[in-house]
């Protein structure tokens, strides 16, 4: 079978989905604290290796036909170690689906940041991915429940979720604030006491993820007209949650800053991510600036409820893929004038599709994770010790710093040090 332009399309678009995880690292390890920056980076690092492997010998399986359980998964044994795909296309897909995988599980770790045993972690991703995120992604994407055959998408309705908005960000959002409530809340955590420390390595790792996310988004484009619109719609869509996010920040705090304008830029992203193929580029525009404002304003949330969410994974993925997920009920376009959003003359349909894609997600991500989360945390234990915890996660977990210096040529700033002292 020869290779087709679709095949080489799709191959990139895996490789640009794989970059963003590393990206993911930059980004979170910047945003840390110095004494937690190698802990961020690994907590992604090894998502991947974990991962990877689940998917190809069992996580694969379970998001595709046939269906086991009355549509909740697929058969985790129908081709164990993908014997039966070797020789075939569908291996392209595949490998463009684990990245799907790998990503959406290491961005739950920025929510736990500074405290969590890595070995704990290590535990949670393959049972989590096994038991949350394949599951969802066959609801969602792969026949099951939420499709239009399943047992609720045929009552209510197919939600639209093109590259992720439930499957990915709102099930990794709430996933994130489930175990921040199981682990609880860093020693001294208060308003700006746990700052980003590397903010330029921070904005190296917001760069990498946009690079990535038109392969996130544009991996599955059907044809060149479709592709075109998703590119555009993931450009604008971020730029505008930027600029949105920004404004809110100054008129908020009376300054604008680029930890704010990296935030937007994920959250648009975020927003966009299921929307990017039904949207046009006014429609995405729209979906950036209330995913930006929402979001800027959601992070606050974390000081008057309590729960430390470290990098922010609630106030931007959870949030946003919200915006995202339930803004398609309004401004979904029509095709060849049937469907759409409410705004294009579809009636309430899609909204109503969209709001129960979401409540379901919120029902399953919850229990499954805050079972696992709780099992772990209650046998080996989830959370370092109060003495590691000051100490640094860097060197209690890894035996490594982000940082050395030698103290030579005049002495030099050792920012873990002064953390700690602080």
């Amino acid at each position: 079978m020869e290779l087709t332009a679709g095949d080489v399309w799709v191959m990139i678009s895996a490789a640009l989905v794989l970059l963003m995880t590393p990206g993911l690292a930059f980004f979170y390890g910047g945003m840390a604290r110095a004494k937690a920056a190698i802990n961020m980076i690994m907590m992604s690092f090894v998502s991947v290796g974990l991962v990877g492997v689940v998917w190809v010998l069992w996580g694969y399986g379970m998001t595709s036909e046939p269906g086991v359980l009355g549509g909740l998964v697929g058969n985790p044994f129908g081709d164990l170690g993908l014997s039966q795909a070797v020789g075939s296309a569908d291996l392209v897909g595949i490998g463009f689906g684990a990245t799907f995988a790998i990503i959406t599980v290491a961005l739950i770790s920025g929510a736990i940041a500074d405290r969590a045993r890595f070995g704990a972690w290590a535990i949670f991703v393959p049972i989590w991915v096994t038991l949350v995120y394949c599951p969802l992604a066959y609801m969602v994407w792969g026949g099951g429940l939420l499709t239009e055959e399943g047992a609720i998408g045929s009552v209510f309705g197919e939600a639209i979720d093109f590259a992720g908005g439930t499957v990915v960000h709102i099930n990794a959002g709430l996933a994130a604030l489930v175990l921040v409530y199981v682990i609880g809340s860093r020693a001294g955590f208060a308003k700006g006491l746990h700052g980003a420390h590397n903010v330029p390595l921070m904005m190296i790792g917001t760069a990498m993820l946009w690079f990535g996310w038109f392969g996130f988004n544009g991996g599955a484009a059907g044809s060149v007209e479709e592709g075109g619109l998703i590119w555009v719609n993931t450009l604008v869509a971020p730029a505008a949650a930027m600029l949105a996010w920004l404004v809110t920040e100054r008129i908020r705090d009376g300054h604008a800053t680029s930890v704010g304008a990296a935030s937007g830029v994920v959250a648009g992203l975020v927003a966009i991510t299921p929307a990017c193929a039904n949207v046009s580029p006014l429609g995405a525009i729209a979906i950036g600036i209330l995913a930006g404002v929402a979001s800027a304003l959601a992070v606050g949330l974390k000081y008057r409820f309590g729960y430390d969410d470290a990098l922010d994974v609630v106030g931007v993925h959870l949030v946003a893929g919200i915006v995202g997920t339930v803004a398609l009920g309004f401004l979904a376009l029509s095709v060849d004038g049937e469907g759409g959003g409410l705004f294009y003359g579809g009636g309430f349909s899609q909204l109503i599709a969209q709001v129960v894609a979401t409540l379901f997600t919120f029902v399953y991500t919850g229990v499954l994770t805050a079972l696992i989360a709780i099992a772990i945390h209650k046998t080996i234990g989830f959370r370092v010790s109060a003495e590691d915890e000051e100490r640094g996660i860097d060197l209690a977990q890894h035996s490594e710093s982000a940082y050395a210096f030698d103290g030579t040529a005049g002495g030099s700033y050792d920012p873990i040090a002064e953390e700690t002292r602080a």
